[in-house]
């Protein structure tokens, strides 16, 4: 049973964010803000910075020292399928292509391992949409 973008975000809180860029003008810099500023734990992805979104960022999704809910990929298709791959061995519940990209391989992997699966569409869009906010943490 597939679930749909609005059921995988109100039951995640730890989104890791592969691709999330240091320009606040890209997609991979304002969606994940704003999902933060939603109330979402973001965890940034990337191999060339340190620190995004005042989070600590890590260069692999291995490195992560917890537990992932939803990896959310700003990269492109022919990444989706590693990517994909990633997120089954670290045991993420979900996999998240945004608005663009396509893989029906990343979506074969994914699907196999029992992960949920969104492509070709956006975060920050169907949360806001959904008015979906999370909890402060206590």
């Amino acid at each position: 049973m597939s679930k749909t973008g609005k059921e995988i975000l109100e039951v995640s809180t730890v989104i890791a964010v592969v691709g999330a860029s240091r320009d606040p003008n890209k997609a991979g810099g304002s969606v994940p803000f704003g999902l933060q500023r939603r109330g979402f734990r973001i965890i940034p992805i990337n191999p060339y910075a340190d620190t995004l979104f005042g989070e600590r960022v890590y260069r692999t999704l291995a490195d992560v020292p917890e537990k992932i809910d939803l990896v959310d990929v700003f990269r492109p298709a022919a990444d989706a399928p590693e990517i994909a791959r990633q997120a089954v061995a670290v045991g993420a519940k979900a996999l998240w292509l945004q608005l663009d990209i396509r893989s029906a391989e990343a979506r074969r992997i994914a699907e196999e391992a029992g992960l949920a699966y969104v492509e070709d569409e956006c975060t920050a869009v169907t949360s806001s949409l959904h008015r979906i906010k999370k909890a402060a943490a206590a």
